[in-house]
């Protein structure tokens, strides 16, 4: 659509190893639009609500986050997303390996819109990272064109 802008991908993953594993399979599914990686909760946080270039000054994001985090747990930064006026229409896919039922059902009802469990095998994990890029191509985002 004309007029709207490309939304930015923001993927919050300290395994360095998964992080490039997801980049890797994104693009191979057609998803080519800027990615930005953050290690950790407190500069991805900072960088979401507060810098120039982030989501609430900058348009559109998209959030890929993993809950295991070496400084604070995902589900705080969905939290903290999701209770801000400006940014809680922004699309979160929870992507970790915790697979406890009760933490799904505790990242739904905070808001998050798609819960993955990243599976142990290599190759199942590539599979699942190209049909999230899939899942990617297709989906709508509020005020901008993925």
């Amino acid at each position: 659509m004309t007029g709207e802008r490309s939304v930015t991908i923001i993927m919050i993953e300290d395994d360095e190893g998964h992080a490039r594993l997801i980049e890797k399979n994104v693009r191979r599914a057609g998803i080519h639009n800027r990615i930005v990686h953050f290690t950790d909760g407190t500069t991805a946080l900072d960088h979401i609500l507060h810098d120039e270039a982030g989501p609430r000054r900058n348009g559109p994001a998209l959030i890929l986050l993993d809950l295991n985090l070496p400084d604070m747990s995902g589900t705080e930064i969905l939290a903290r997303i999701k209770a801000d006026e400006d940014l809680r229409r922004m699309p979160v896919v929870i992507l970790t390996t915790t697979d406890d039922r009760h933490e799904i059902e505790r990242c739904y009802d905070l808001g998050c819109n798609v819960y993955i469990t990243k599976p142990v095998n290599y190759e199942n994990f590539a599979t699942a990272i190209l049909q999230l890029g899939l899942f990617l191509s297709v989906i709508q985002i509020p005020g901008s064109a993925l």
